[in-house]
């Protein structure tokens, strides 16, 4: 877990997204965090985790339903939500977070 603490411990905003490839919404958000990586540039991260090679992981964060996003900035979790999310809507939470 040293590795997870090394990945959301950043003065930027990091994105995670917690997913499966079985799953058609997990699926669907994958052009999503595309474009919102590429309207945040270097102002924030977008990470995929895959709860099938990250159970450990996704069971410490209790992540029940896919996609499960949330936002950490500085090691502390700022905001949470599962279900699909357009990428207007995650840019603009990202953006109060920058």
């Amino acid at each position: 877990m040293s590795k997870f603490g090394d990945l959301i411990d950043l003065k930027i905003p990091v994105l995670l997204d917690f997913y499966a490839e079985w799953n058609e919404q997990s699926t669907a958000m994958h052009s999503v965090l595309r474009d919102v990586a590429a309207a945040l540039g270097d102002k924030g991260k977008v990470i995929k985790i895959d709860v099938d090679k990250n159970k450990e992981l996704s069971s410490a964060l209790r992540v029940k339903g896919l996609p499960t996003l949330m936002i950490y900035k500085k090691g502390e979790m700022v905001w949470r939500q599962s279900g699909e999310q357009d990428a207007k809507t995650l840019i603009g939470i990202l953006k109060e977070y920058v």
